[in-house]
């Protein structure tokens, strides 16, 4: 997070009951999360060497839940783009676009096919949570498409946004602005790396 949960939980006195994590990579923002006694948690981290990370993070309790899982608007297997580079951290199942020529030292050389899901075909208790916190690697508008019956439910949502195509045919922040917004979601804090992609939260206004 660019945006430290310290900052948004204070400036906007968040109450956060838990939080559905998409794109966990190695949990580390568990910790946070202890910290700010959310006391619920879902993380999911398709990425099989990521997923094994994230297991050695996190405690064995009934209310974190994993799952070794890609999220979107669709059903089945995809392919997704490895890298090692950036220990992990940069693996989209999109193909990279101008990330290549911003990192030239993380390539993406290897695949995995990976199992994809709908969040919403998920089962869980939905008023544990209001907030999504999620990373995807300009595949958050799928996630969200696969996801209107659980946004209903969330009035946080903190996401990676993209200002061009740093993965190819990658979802841009206005694109998440028109798609949130239908929901009651406002974008009310960015925080841009340059002028490609960056951090924002959104809440819900009613």
């Amino acid at each position: 997070m660019i945006i430290s949960l310290d900052k948004i939980i204070t400036d906007y006195k968040l109450d956060i009951r838990g939080i559905i994590h998409i794109g966990a990579y190695d949990g580390r923002e568990y910790f946070d999360y202890e910290k700010h006694n959310i006391k619920n948690m879902i993380f999911f981290e398709p990425v099989i060497s990521n997923y094994k990370k994230l297991l050695k993070t996190l405690p064995k309790r009934k209310n974190i839940k994993t799952f070794n899982l890609a999220l979107g608007n669709e059903v089945g297997k995809k392919e997704m783009y490895i890298e090692t580079a950036n220990k992990g951290m940069s693996c989209s199942l999109l193909k990279p676009g101008t990330h290549l020529e911003m990192y030239p030292k993380i390539r993406f050389d290897n695949r995995e096919i990976v199992t994809i899901n709908k969040l919403d075909n998920i089962k869980f208790d939905r008023s544990l949570y209001n907030m999504i916190n999620i990373d995807v690697q300009g595949y958050e508008l799928e996630v969200f498409k696969g996801g209107k019956k659980t946004l209903d439910s969330m009035n946080i949502i903190y996401t990676e946004i993209n200002l061009e195509d740093v993965y190819k045919d990658c979802c841009h922040v206005e694109d998440v602005d028109d798609f949130l917004k239908k929901f009651g979601f406002i974008r009310v804090l960015t925080n841009t790396q340059g002028r490609t992609w960056g951090d924002a939260l959104y809440l819900k206004y009613k």
